[in-house]
């Protein structure tokens, strides 16, 4: 792996967390001040997470140039492995079934930001 696409990855993780990061705290000041429910909120992280790692995928594509596909895998990988590294050393938990689902939507959802990416650079709109 070339210093330019750790470098993009970087960038891509960086931008997920900090996405997350943001609206976590939203969120939380909405389920506080608000009646909205758990089931709700389930929905909506879920629908957060997925623009997150879309939008960090493309940063990484963007920032790699090329291998779209493969920069959107590593980065969508890297935050599933954080988060279970999180979770496994945390709190003792593996993940579920459901869980498991959700992070392999968002790895596909960091792919197809990273493969958009690489071609918003071909067609001359660099971000």
């Amino acid at each position: 792996m070339r210093k330019q696409q750790f470098v993009a990855l970087l960038y891509g993780w960086i931008i997920i967390l900090g996405l997350l990061l943001l609206t976590s705290i939203i969120l939380a000041f909405f389920l506080q001040f608000t009646g909205l429910n758990e089931m709700t909120l389930s929905w909506i992280t879920l629908a957060v997470g997925l623009i997150s790692l879309f939008i960090g995928g493309v940063i990484a594509g963007v920032k790699g140039k090329e291998k779209g596909w493969i920069i959107g895998v590593i980065t969508g990988a890297g935050f599933t492995l954080f988060v279970f590294l999180v979770q496994y050393l945390g709190y003792q938990q593996g993940f579920s079934l459901e869980q498991t689902l959700h992070h392999a939507g968002f790895i596909l959802a960091a792919l197809l930001g990273g493969v958009i990416g690489v071609n918003m650079i071909k067609s001359g709109s660099e971000i």
